[in-house]
């Protein structure tokens, strides 16, 4: 490899891990600590039914993503066309976010919010297919972990400065940045804007800088029917020719959905169990994606000395008995869910970067879509497990006459963390690599 060689390398593994901070204001903004409480929020009427309702906009998007998945993956095989298609579902993902800013805050405008929402979940979910399936263009076999656990934590800085920005510039002030108004929350909304401004900018050097990969040779046009015929004959072949390579999709399904919960809730928990402002909501956002980021670079690096099994093991059980000191010493107050909470936070991070890196090492050239779209379709296919635990944890504590309901929930995602963790302890930790077409 010429020195020419090794710099454009060089920028596509950098322009390539860019994509995870140029895609942060949708998880950050969009899903979890601004637009999610602002359409769940009394200007669109009964909080908890909002909540509700939003809770169903999760499932109907987890149910579609759970669908095509698997055509998504083939199809990101067999023509090619990654980045082209990445940066088409960017493009929607940046017209929703901007799209957002026309919510206004009025009853009649939740079903908009929550379509929108629902929407942006699909395009986010199904983007992740191609993103993930081109980790292997941009590294090789000794650095893939390292770019994995690095691309982690650029997107969790991304989210610090998005919340900061928000926080400063237009939540805290009475009169917010460039003249922006507060009437009709004015400037909560235009921050969707600048999170879509956002993403434009920043995902420009993965067009330039990426190699395209190029139609499969053997390409062979497939229906809707024919991919899931292929999906079903997939998972016999996996079972028979790679049984630890299933297994291990089934543990992360479930663990993953674990991690998931760790964050969609923790807003709702930092607020209802501990009493936390809209302000310090965001601070302890800031701090979260903070410790996040500092726990997937470290994973990255972890993931070289100890394996990236066994670093996935290490972080659930960090989760495991950070979210138990959260519920056993919830009473001391908010002091415990500053560190319980944030300790969640720093193992979620190595948990995420060295599961996509866990996928790729046994996935061999030319099937990374086919893999990582199965990756989705079984975490989506578990997507359920968090919401229902939370939902069963809570409600049996109500029906016990307990007060304070909400820190139940821990509980919940404990058990559905602790699942995933004893599934994956089966698992080898170097599966075998799957054959190549």
């Amino acid at each position: 490899m010429t020195s020419n060689d090794a710099s454009q390398k060089k920028r596509a593994t950098f322009a390539w891990a860019l994509w995870d901070w140029a895609e942060q204001p949708y998880p950050t903004i969009i899903q979890t600590f601004i637009f999610a409480t602002y359409i769940t929020s009394s200007y669109f009427g009964d909080p908890d039914q909002n909540t509700h309702m939003l809770s169903w906009a999760m499932i109907i998007s987890g149910v579609l993503v759970a669908l095509i998945s698997p055509v998504f993956g083939r199809r990101a095989d067999e023509a090619g066309k990654r980045k082209f298609w990445l940066l088409v579902q960017s493009a929607i993902l940046i017209a929703i976010m901007a799209a957002s800013y026309f919510v206004a805050p009025r009853p009649e405008f939740l079903i908009f919010g929550l379509v929108l929402y629902g929407i942006g979940n699909v395009v986010q979910e199904t983007a992740f297919i191609n993103y993930y399936a081109m980790l292997k263009q941009v590294t090789k076999e000794h650095n893939i972990g390292k770019v994995s656990g690095y691309a982690w934590a650029l997107g969790y800085v991304g989210g610090i400065l998005l919340l900061l920005v928000s926080l400063i510039g237009f939540v805290l002030p009475d009169t917010p940045w460039f003249g922006v108004a507060t009437e009709n929350a004015e400037n909560i909304r235009v921050l969707f804007l600048f999170a879509a401004v956002w993403m434009l900018v920043f995902t420009i050097p993965l067009a330039i800088y990426v190699p395209e990969v190029e139609a499969s040779a053997t390409r062979k046009k497939e229906n809707l029917l024919g991919a899931y015929r292929a999906l079903w004959s997939q998972l016999k072949s996996l079972r028979a020719q790679a049984p630890e390579t299933l297994k291990f999709l089934i543990s992360s399904a479930i663990y993953r959905d674990g991690l998931a919960g760790v964050f969609s809730f923790g807003a709702v928990l930092g607020t209802v169990a501990f009493g936390f402002s809209k302000t310090e909501v965001i601070f302890f956002g800031i701090a979260a994606n903070l410790v996040a980021g500092l726990g997937a670079f470290l994973g990255g690096a972890l993931d070289r000395i100890l394996g990236t099994r066994n670093t996935i093991i290490a972080s659930l059980a960090g989760l495991i008995i950070a979210g138990a000191g959260v519920f056993a010493f919830a009473s001391v107050g908010q002091i415990t869910y500053w560190i319980g909470g944030l300790l969640l936070c720093l193992f979620v991070g190595p948990a995420q970067a060295s599961s996509r890196t866990f996928v790729a090492r046994f996935t061999p050239d030319g099937r990374e879509g086919e893999v990582f779209g199965l990756y989705q379709t079984t975490g989506r296919a578990a997507s359920f497990l968090s919401p229902s635990l939370w939902a069963i944890a809570t409600g049996v504590a109500a029906s016990m006459g307990l007060q304070h309901t909400a820190i139940f929930g821990v509980i919940g995602l404990i058990v559905v963390l602790a699942v995933g963790l004893w599934l994956l302890t089966r698992v080898h930790p170097n599966p075998a690599v799957l054959e190549s077409k």
